[in-house]
């Protein structure tokens, strides 16, 4: 089987995950964790980066939003009416306040606690 051939049986488990996932936000909906001025669902945070990520300022929160949502630096300073070098400043601090490797670390955990399941 060719690596762009169709696979329903990965197709099958992936629908699974996904049902498994928001079955699980659902539950964990009633738990949540406030991470500047956006709740999310517990469940969704790594239990390694839970006390850390409570130390994020709202800024912090607010750039890690738009990052999970897939916006670009650019993007993110003109929303928040900043400079591109202050975004970046911002992912930095993130980065060491979450104990992260990097921002692709940090882009990953961005899209897990803020990008939707739908």
């Amino acid at each position: 089987m060719s690596d762009d051939a169709f696979d329903p049986a990965e197709e099958v488990r992936l629908r699974e995950l996904m049902r498994l996932l928001r079955k699980a936000d659902a539950v964990a909906a009633t738990e949540e964790e406030l991470v500047g001025e956006f709740r999310i669902p517990k469940s969704r945070i790594p239990a390694r980066h839970l006390e850390a990520i409570q130390t994020l300022t709202r800024t912090e929160a607010a750039v890690l939003r738009f990052l999970g949502w897939g916006r670009a630096n650019a993007d993110i300073a003109t929303l928040l009416v900043i400079s591109e070098n202050t975004v970046r400043v911002h992912l930095n601090n993130m980065c060491r306040k979450l104990e992260l490797d990097g921002v692709r670390e940090l882009i990953a955990l961005a899209g897990v606690l803020f990008h939707p399941l739908s």
